[in-house]
């Protein structure tokens, strides 16, 4: 029986929702794994220092994901609107130009991350106590760095091209060999810290190797061009900033808040601040399988002129989003004590500091999904300065900002509080943009 494919533009849209909902949370949601399972196993196998030394880490991680998922989401926008105007020419080139984009960065940061590695994990916070742990770490994360932006490019591309269970398959396939392989290099064969690493690599190898395999598929519409423009490497570059912010800022947080909490606490606040941004990390994964799984249908449909179908994949999402993101809250709030012991053994000190901390900060997810949900429809139907805006705004400035602010007046609880008031002050710029939006104005910001 031929497999049936959907039809973005005239199949039902709640349908269409549900089918890509459950294949694009599971494919984010695992790609979490691969850093989740690493602090469980290390927090266990290696100790407290280790999560701190991995938590240092992260902004690395996290630059090299969110490069390609800008190149990777912001071309594949591209790719689906042009496909819904029928411009089959136009929808490679924009995968083509993607590539290439992409191609020259992994290069990028390969170079400049080795040969600069002590001066950049200087800056991020590496000490004398974690040295040895983040160089034994972060060399082999640095080596992993082009296997980690082709997962995410990839992604991006194989999901927009209408196949968001092979995408699922090959990010549930990697994650599941990564926590095998953490559990086997850390603790049989004690490879302590470099074991979490390559296991990490590993896995998003394999990753990556399925998501290949969709270029040998009958229905694989991802071709390349020798033909194509230079601007458009920019366009995909442009189109996909506000994703990149979005995941670089994830990094960029942590790297704030690990500086304050040096700063006020020491390492133990670097401890406990590791187990929060590591379940930060599930519920962002989830948030933004709800944005992926909007995201293709709103890019197709907006490129074919069907706007009322946008509006409703829109409202659709963002109930969905809102509902997740108040679950992972109330959970926060009703077991802290719960989500330390599952990473370390929690002594006294670690818990009298996690969990109010915990409480506070997850108050926060109640509005994380609808914020990153408005991101995403900005991108979709081609307003990248709102997208942009938004995303800057929720993930440097209002955290820059209050990371430093509220410690001087509430201490401690003032960096566990920025999360929340950061979340609230997005959502605000969200409902403004939504209506300063439905002015007449051009389809396309610049």
């Amino acid at each position: 029986m031929k497999k049936q494919y959907p039809d973005l533009l005239n199949d039902n849209v709640s349908r269409l929702f549900r089918k890509y909902l459950v294949p694009s949370i599971s494919a984010t949601l695992v790609t979490s794994i691969y850093i989740l399972a690493d602090t469980v196993m290390i927090g266990r196998g290696v100790g407290s220092l280790g999560i701190a030394a991995l938590n240092i880490l992260l902004p690395l991680f996290s630059l090299f994901f969110a490069t390609g998922m800008m190149f990777g989401v912001g071309g594949s926008v591209l790719f689906s609107v042009a496909k819904g105007r029928g411009d089959e020419k136009a929808a490679k080139e924009h995968f083509t130009a993607a590539l290439a984009g992409a191609f020259v960065m992994a290069v990028f940061y390969e170079v400049t991350c080795n040969l600069f590695f002590d001066p950049i994990t200087a800056v991020l916070g590496r000490n004398e106590a974690m040295d040895a742990l983040v160089r034994e770490y972060g060399r082999i994360l640095v080596a992993g760095a082009p296997v980690f932006m082709a997962s995410s490019f990839l992604q991006a591309f194989v999901r927009n091209d209408k196949a968001p269970k092979r995408a699922m398959a090959a990010v549930i396939s990697g994650g599941v060999l990564n926590v095998v392989l953490d559990y086997l290099f850390i603790f049989p064969m004690g490879m302590g810290m470099a074991g979490g690493a390559i296991a990490t690599v590993i896995g998003s190898g394999v990753t990556v190797a399925i998501l290949l395999s969709h270029f040998l598929s009958p229905h694989n519409t991802l071709k390349l061009t020798r033909q194509f423009h230079p601007k458009q490497v920019f366009e995909a570059l442009g189109n996909g900033l506000s994703s990149f912010v979005v995941d670089l800022s994830s990094g960029i947080v942590i790297f704030l808040f690990n500086r304050q909490l040096l700063a006020y606490v020491g390492d133990l606040g670097v401890v406990v601040y590791g187990i929060i941004s590591n379940s930060a990390l599930i519920v962002n994964s989830v948030c933004n399988g709800i944005c992926q799984a909007s995201q293709p249908i709103m890019a197709v449909n907006f490129g074919a002129g069907k706007r009322d179908r946008v509006e409703q994949t829109r409202r659709l999402a963002l109930g969905t989003a809102f509902a997740a993101g108040t679950l992972f809250a109330v959970l926060g709030i009703l077991s802290p004590g719960l989500l330390v012991e599952i990473f370390v053994e929690p002594t006294p000190e670690i818990t009298e500091m996690a969990v109010p901390a915990v409480r506070i900060y997850f108050v926060g997810f109640a509005a994380t999904g609808m914020n990153l949900l408005f991101a995403t429809y900005f991108q979709s139907v081609l307003k990248p300065g709102s997208a942009l805006a938004l995303s800057l705004a929720r993930g440097m400035v209002f955290n820059a900002a209050l990371v430093f602010l509220l410690p001087v007046f509430l201490g401690v609880t003032g960096i566990w509080a920025t999360m929340p008031v950061t979340e609230a002050a997005t959502l605000a710029l969200d409902v403004f943009l939504l209506f300063r939006g439905r002015k007449p104005r051009p389809a396309v910001e610049y």
